[in-house]
């Protein structure tokens, strides 16, 4: 194994660590991304009970509770890997994340098992947020501690690309896979097989991860008994020690954060709102990952000779004077026609605010029926961006377009509430249309 304390050229045993560890890390960002990336299709299948706000909002807390957890995931597997190793540490961690989303592939849907479904998604959605809390700190950590001076930002910015490379790798599965069969079998059956896929490569990490040593540091650390009997208390109960914690998670931690999810996946649903074909968002976003994946490795090797903290601020700085013109531009270039409509023909819903709802139903049981909540739910489901006027009480919600005429909504509980809802949908399709 290469000597950590000997600077120069990449050895071999040097390659070894960094490809090793980096291609488990990327494999288990494979893994924490399918659900992201089959956000809609998971929809469909778990949250079929709620109404479609409630559905979008259950999808994405699930998603967010994959972060959430990943905190606790790197306090409680980095202290297993302050007692028994990294190298046990990183098998436990791809293990657990290699499981739970091959099960996700096996959980049955909703209409089959009801509410019991969800349940059992977001609970393995808990689970890979622990393995991948334990996994991504105790990877970069395990390459530090082999990095020779002045080489720690090149080497550790390997262990950065597996993210991006991690939500390229899902991506390009799942244009394979929806291209090989038809629509209605990808949203079927066919979303699952992605998952599947992660046993075949949690068998390759695990055989990978058994080739690695340990770190030359935590065996030097054990056999002179310098491991900390309280790692947790010295971290966080000393304030000295804890303002540092605070500062890099708030301070650098998580600008970066907005930073990466803003640009390389809340991009690819923003493409979807804009009406782009699923394949050419995939594509694209896949293209511009393997491009920024460039990026991690130049400026992790410019932070050893500048510094750090000089890289991050530039970077958020950048990202903060860009993102609004650039998304601006996406959206000028990826549908002119829905940026003209927009601006020409603005929508406006005009309702008694007393007569709206916020339309999230937890438990699946609430009716939505009110002529305002009918109007912005069809406006929602077109993606379509609109302002909202209140009126007198008791009014008929209605919507406008521009400066047309105002098409009224209706109640859905009337008896005659069909009819009326044929009619609305079709005025408000045609208006769509003619608004561009």
């Amino acid at each position: 194994m290469a000597n950590v304390t000997t600077a120069g050229a990449l050895s071999s045993g040097h390659v070894r660590v960094i490809g090793a560890s980096s291609l488990g890390t990327v494999f288990e960002w494979y893994d924490f991304y399918l659900y992201g990336a089959l956000g809609t299709t998971i929809a469909a299948n778990f949250f079929t009970g709620f109404n479609e706000t409630t559905r979008i909002i259950f999808l994405w807390l699930a998603f967010a509770a994959g972060f959430a957890v990943r905190p606790f995931g790197a306090l409680v597997f980095g202290r297993l890997g302050d007692l028994i190793g990294r190298k046990y540490t990183f098998l436990i961690t791809i293990v657990i994340m290699g499981i739970s989303t091959a099960l996700v592939g096996f959980v049955p849907t909703y209409q089959t098992l009801g509410i019991a479904a969800p349940v059992i998604l977001i609970s393995l959605r808990l689970l890979q947020g622990l393995a991948l809390g334990g996994e991504y700190g105790g990877a970069a950590t395990y390459v530090a501690e082999h990095a020779p001076p002045g080489k720690r930002g090149a080497y550790t910015s390997w262990i950065q690309t597996t993210a991006t490379l991690g939500l390229f790798l899902s991506l390009i599965v799942l244009l394979i896979v929806r291209n090989s069969m038809s629509k209605d079998a990808f949203n079927d059956w066919g979303w699952r097989v992605p998952f599947w896929l992660s046993v075949v490569l949690l068998g390759i990490s695990v055989y990978i991860r058994l080739q690695l040593s340990e770190s030359p540091l935590f065996q030097q650390m054990k056999a002179e008994g310098r491991g900390s009997k309280a790692p947790l208390t010295e971290s966080f109960g000393n304030w000295s020690n804890g303002k540092i914690v605070l500062l890099a998670l708030l301070g650098a931690t998580a600008g970066q954060a907005v930073v990466w999810y803003g640009g390389q996946f809340y991009v690819r649903a923003f493409l979807g709102t804009l009406k782009v074909d699923q394949n050419t968002v995939d594509t694209l976003v896949a293209l511009s990952l393997l491009v920024g994946s460039v990026g991690f490795i130049v400026f992790g090797t410019l932070s050893d000779k500048i510094g750090r903290k000089v890289i991050i601020m530039a970077g958020c700085l950048l990202a903060a004077l860009t993102y609004f013109p650039v998304f601006k531009a996406i959206t000028h270039y990826a549908n002119p026609a829905l940026e003209t409509a927009t601006a020409t023909n603005p929508v406006t819903i005009t309702a008694d605010p007393a007569n709206c709802s916020p339309q999230f139903d937890p438990v699946g049981a609430s009716k939505f029926t009110s002529s305002c909540d009918v109007v912005v739910s069809k406006i929602v489901k077109a993606g379509v961006s609109y302002t909202k006027e209140a009126a007198p009480a008791g009014t008929v919600a209605s919507v406008k377009f521009g400066g047309s005429v105002p098409i009224a909504g209706y109640d859905g509980t009337a008896a005659d509430a069909k009819d009326k809802g044929a009619a609305f949908n079709k005025q408000v399709d045609d208006a769509l249309k003619t608004a561009g």
